[in-house]
């Protein structure tokens, strides 16, 4: 007998939906699995065989063919194992074949006793489940929250293969599960700008780059704040949209780091450790997963020490950065996981970390500084918009009384630059998305204006990249401040995060 059921398999971090064709014919007992499945997934057989012992079920002693379709699709991991058990019992004769098994997409791991394990990327099998307009999935109790974000399938979740067969055959009522409740988080909990003493520049940076979408690339001594600064950027940006919230929560579910099940409704920041390896940054692996930037995907990603990155990371950054997303190749397939983030740079202006710190003492030679140096490529350095130098707070600024401007007073200006863009481009598109056409469109200059981004492009020996990003950042200040057009001032502001201090000194 045939049996078919439905099941869903991992490409990238989106869901195909995959056919289980099972199918016992007479002959000689033998167990195949086709249909390009990996190790894991052959591996299933013997689960499945204990599983349906250990339960009072027979493994028939026949031929038993199970094809997973399309074929042309690499099959990973361990979620066909429960859809290869029901789909032999079900071409055995053991079970009926219902309505309600076969309008039921399946996914769990066994274990040899029979129950269900929980598996990665529910999520986005729930989204398939629901794009094919199937009725029912069936589900492992630790997925059920992530499946039930998706309303148009009623989640059925089981912790054991006899409560799933009782239920198919309609033996056992299980209630459906409910979306789990989405909660914003709360700006106290988070770090606040109103806790950074002093650094009235590097806050507006943070601004700017937090409502227009903007790069950011922060040079200053040890202690001086970066690394504060950084944290405290969450706080000031907008909560994500549900399709934001829901394209990130696929990410990490797929990653398995979806927290209790909800969706993820605050942009994400991620902080890799600069020892992070080229694989752990933009992801991969034999099954290809996601990495730091994608887990940062319309979130923050902050690079602190970002000279100590290895070079190959840092280069790789180049295509997603302009592109918004990652392809991974392998020797047949290619995977690519979305990574859209704003990048927030941090380093010292020198290994020691006092080069040019009143106060400070340097300690390293010209070779030293000038290596150091150097890895700020010009490619990368190209492709952020705002670059910034942050001295260290005085004992005044620090020890001065009065509470700073609060985050939700900084957000509340992001929030209404953001409304102005989306109503230029009529999407949730940001400035610092624009491409050259929208540029030309956007970013006119009056005559004060133009004369001076023509000086500072000769002086500052701006690239035609860098001329588009002064552009897109002065046109965020202009937002920033309801402003129609771009004004000389704008445009004074936007060339000040073009160069650092240390830019021209003698021998670096």
């Amino acid at each position: 007998m045939l049996a078919v059921l439905k099941s869903c398999t991992l490409s990238g971090y989106e869901g195909v939906l995959t056919l289980v064709e099972v199918n016992v014919a007479r002959g000689f007992p033998h167990f195949d699995i086709v249909g390009l499945a990996d190790t894991a997934v052959k591996e299933s057989k013997e689960r499945v065989r204990a599983a349906l012992t250990n339960n009072g079920y027979k493994l028939p002693s026949e031929r038993i063919t199970v094809n997973l379709a399309p074929a042309a699709i690499k099959k990973h991991g361990p979620g066909l194992d429960l859809p290869i058990a029901l789909g032999i019992l079900a071409a055995s004769g053991q079970i009926p074949a219902t309505s309600r098994l076969l309008d039921t997409l399946v996914t769990g791991e066994l274990s040899l006793e029979g129950k269900i394990r929980p598996v990665k990327g529910v999520l986005s099998m729930a989204i398939v489940a629901a794009k094919n307009k199937v009725k029912y999935m069936a589900v492992p109790l630790e997925n059920a929250p992530e499946a039930a974000a998706i309303e148009a399938v009623q989640v059925v979740s089981v912790s054991g293969l006899k409560d799933l067969v009782a239920w198919c055959q309609g033996q056992l009522d299980i209630e459906p599960a409910s979306a789990p409740v989405l909660q914003g988080e709360d700006l106290a909990h988070q770090n606040n700008l109103a806790h950074v003493k002093g650094q009235l520049g590097a806050k507006r940076a943070l601004e700017v780059a937090a409502a227009g979408g903007h790069n950011l690339l922060m040079v200053g001594p040890p202690g001086s704040g970066k690394t504060m600064l950084a944290n405290c950027l969450p706080s000031i940006l907008p909560s994500l949209n549900p399709e934001q919230s829901l394209e990130v929560s696929q990410i990490y579910s797929v990653a398995g780091m979806l927290p209790h099940g909800r969706l993820i409704k605050e942009p994400p920041f991620r902080g890799p450790h600069h020892s992070a390896s080229l694989g752990g940054i933009v992801g991969g692996g034999a099954v290809p997963r996601p990495g730091e930037i994608s887990l940062a995907h319309n979130g923050v990603l902050f690079m602190d020490e970002f000279p100590e990155f290895r070079r190959s990371v840092l280069e790789v950054l180049r295509q997603p950065i302009e592109e918004g997303q990652i392809t991974i190749a392998r020797t047949k397939f290619t995977y690519s996981f979305p990574a859209r983030f704003l990048l927030v740079a941090a380093a010292n202006p020198c290994p020691c970390g006092y080069y040019g710190v009143e106060g400070g003492l340097c300690t390293c030679t010209v070779g030293q500084i000038s290596r150091y140096r150097s890895r700020f490529s010009g490619p990368i350095l190209d492709r952020i918009d705002l670059w910034l130098d942050i001295p260290p707070v005085s004992y005044e600024k620090l020890r001065q009384r009065g509470r700073e401007e609060d985050s939700s007073a900084v957000r509340q200006r992001v929030l209404a630059a953001r409304d102005i863009q989306k109503r230029r481009f009529g999407v949730s598109q940001l400035n610092g998305e624009m491409n050259s056409h929208q540029v030309e469109v956007n970013c006119t200059l009056d005559f004060q204006g133009e004369a001076l981004l023509k000086e500072a492009f000769r002086r500052l020996r701006l690239s035609a990249r860098a001329h588009q990003r002064v552009l897109k950042v002065a046109r965020t200040i202009a937002d920033l401040a309801g402003r129609q057009h771009i004004l000389r001032e704008d445009m004074a502001e936007a060339l000040s995060y073009r160069s650092f201090s240390w830019q021209g000194d003698d021998g670096y």
